[in-house]
């Protein structure tokens, strides 16, 4: 081509329909009318077909389509020859490989649907890289020549002489129990070939559902026993898709030091992370993944864990000079009021001491007050009532001691998504929210931000989990009420879209005077959103205390004292990050007393 740019079209197979048109992306085609078949429907197709080669980047197919299935996209020419992967024609295109190193573990941090599956499915030997030729694959032989001179030719080499077993824990382990039948011990028996399971039940806190049933472990068990089955395996390349979801903070340090502990000389470790501390935490190095998810994919080259990571949040890759977002994401924390004196004067609303009581279980409530304005974020492990404080406060649980819960509006987003309405995401919203959903201000603060545009005219069955949580999120704030209850906002959603998320809320809470109470793991969103925090501790799932609302500063120091962390600050984007155990920093902030830094 003699333009300095290649040109990718792609085609959604979901939202391409040719019979339900009238094809106006062929008849508008400036190139078709030439007579050139640029796009091509058959009555047969399925969907329509664009020719890269002959397609000259005008665009108007893509404004033409009622179905907005077609998107063009212009890609710097020096991507063309690093092409690894294409599934089909006017489909996801993959360039470049992440390059694992032995006896060291390799982070890769990216947007949903930008390829970090694919490029594990490739690395662990279980797809066929076809360098972009879906309809005339290469042999291995051309794939190796492909990759000459790089650390992947060896790393290949080894998979096509077999000499490489991999080994990978699934993005999604709630589907495990649909594959996987029987106890948890029997399962670690199978499995087992280095005598470590019970090293790592000890450390993954499994002890206590050896005898249970696969199918009766909740999310944060099965993702536990999804990385000890993977941890005790002799392999040559272990692969984690996601292992911090449905974890607490001390259970995501324990499955990252665990992780970290399958490190040898001769093997190697690739961990795919959404947790930005925790992939820092466990992380020798890292190799980020941009471009438009759906569309195409880049891997960059392989950079040190702090340059890595802010290489994302900058959204900037200085090797390349070339920019992947318009904005970088920034956490900058702001102390709301100074003082506890300042925030009892401009105290609005206040709950009673409560006690509840669940079967084994009791929760003590002590007493607290809020006011318009503020978000409060509620800290704690899995099992100390964190999810029953929410729902006593939205009056789905009566406390069975102490003082009722004064009445409010209440909006409540829960844990569990599950679909239960039939339908277009569209529909929903009008039968629920149909006031907020056309009003010009909240389109700008919740919808557009959340990208909801993108999935308003798709099926609620067919949505992933990430798209659930924004169509969730987006009801819950749609909701007119004084107090707003949720629940780990942050799962199955990426990096970005967390940050993008916790600056919805963020502005929301703010701009419409209400009230705020947030269940968080995630540590960097966790200290964005709060304003003050209520610390829960004592013996989860036996008997547990809700504290006070405390500042954010005294109240992080508080949590973090009990799980024996420290955190600093990174001095560019201000983001939290994990010091590692025992070293300098960590042992003078533990000296000092000082766990958590609000400013470096």
């Amino acid at each position: 081509m003699s333009d300095s740019n290649t040109r990718i079209a792609i085609v959604n197979s979901d939202k391409c329909k040719p019979k339900r048109c009238r094809q106006e992306c062929r008849r508008s085609c400036p190139v078709v009318r030439m007579g050139k078949l640029c796009i091509e429907v058959t009555p047969a197709s399925k969907i329509a077909w664009i020719s890269e080669e002959l397609c000259i980047g005008c665009g108007i197919c893509v404004k033409k389509c009622p179905f907005e299935a077609i998107s063009i996209i212009n890609l710097p020419s020096n991507l063309e020859k690093d092409t690894t992967h294409r599934y089909s024609a006017n489909s996801f295109k993959l360039h470049r490989l992440p390059i694992p190193r032995s006896g060291e573990v390799l982070g890769l941090v990216g947007t949903n649907g930008i390829g970090k599956s694919t490029a594990l499915k490739i690395l662990a030997g279980k797809q066929k890289p076809n360098l972009g030729r879906f309809d005339d694959p290469p042999d291995w032989n051309e794939i190796l020549n492909n990759f000459r001179g790089s650390e992947l030719q060896n790393y290949f080499t080894k998979i096509v002489e077999d000499d490489l077993k991999a080994v990978i824990k699934p993005q999604y382990v709630d589907q495990i129990p649909k594959a996987v039948k029987g106890t948890v011990q029997q399962m670690l028996d199978k499995k087992d070939d280095t005598g470590t399971q019970d090293y790592y039940c000890e450390l993954l806190e499994l002890n206590h559902v050896l005898n249970r049933k696969i199918e009766d472990l909740s999310g944060g068990e099965l993702q536990r026993f999804a990385i000890a089955i993977v941890c005790v395996q002799k392999a040559d390349v272990y692969m984690f898709d996601e292992p911090s979801s449905y974890l607490d903070v001390r259970q995501r340090l324990n499955a990252a030091v665990a992780i970290r502990n399958l490190v040898k000389a001769n093997n190697y470790v690739i961990v795919v992370e959404h947790d930005l501390s925790v992939l820092d935490y466990l992380s020798d190095f890292i190799c980020c993944l941009y471009g438009v998810p759906g569309a195409y994919g880049v891997v960059t080259m392989p950079s040190s864990v702090r340059e890595g990571i802010n290489i994302f949040l900058d959204g900037f890759v200085p090797s390349e000079n070339l920019r992947f977002r318009e904005s970088a994401l920034v956490f900058k924390v702001s102390e709301t009021a100074d003082s506890e004196e300042e925030i009892k004067k401009m105290c609005r609303y206040r709950y009673g001491n409560m006690v509840k009581k669940l079967g084994d279980f009791e929760l003590t409530v002590r007493s607290g007050e809020f006011t318009d304005s503020e978000i409060i974020v509620m800290l704690g492990e899995n099992g100390t009532g964190k999810t029953t404080f929410i729902r006593m406060m939205a009056g789905k649980l009566a406390p069975d001691e102490g003082e009722e819960v004064p009445t409010l509006n209440i909006s409540y987003k829960p844990q569990k998504i599950s679909p239960k309405s039939t339908g277009t995401v569209r529909q929903l919203f009008h039968g629920k929210i149909r006031a907020s959903y056309i009003h010009p201000q909240f389109i700008t603060d919740v919808m557009k931000p959340l990208m909801i545009d993108s999935i308003i005219d798709q099926e609620i069955q067919n949505l992933s989990g990430g798209e659930l949580q924004r169509v969730a999120l987006t009801l819950c704030l749609g909701k007119p009420a004084d107090v707003y209850l949720i629940d780990e906002p942050s799962a199955y959603l990426d990096s970005e879209q967390r940050i993008v998320a916790a600056k919805v809320i963020k502005r929301f809470i703010l701009h419409a005077k209400k009230t705020a109470f947030v269940v968080e793991h995630d540590f960097i969103m966790a200290t964005y959103l709060a304003d003050r925090v209520i610390v829960f501790d004592g013996q989860p799932s036996i008997k547990t205390t809700a504290n006070n609302p405390q500042l954010l500063l005294a109240g992080m120091n508080c949590f973090l004292k009990s799980l024996e962390i420290t955190f600093r600050r990174d001095p560019n984007n201000f983001r939290p990050r994990i010091n590692k155990m025992h070293s300098v920093k960590d042992t003078s902030q533990k000296k000092s007393g000082q766990y958590f830094f609000l400013e470096d």
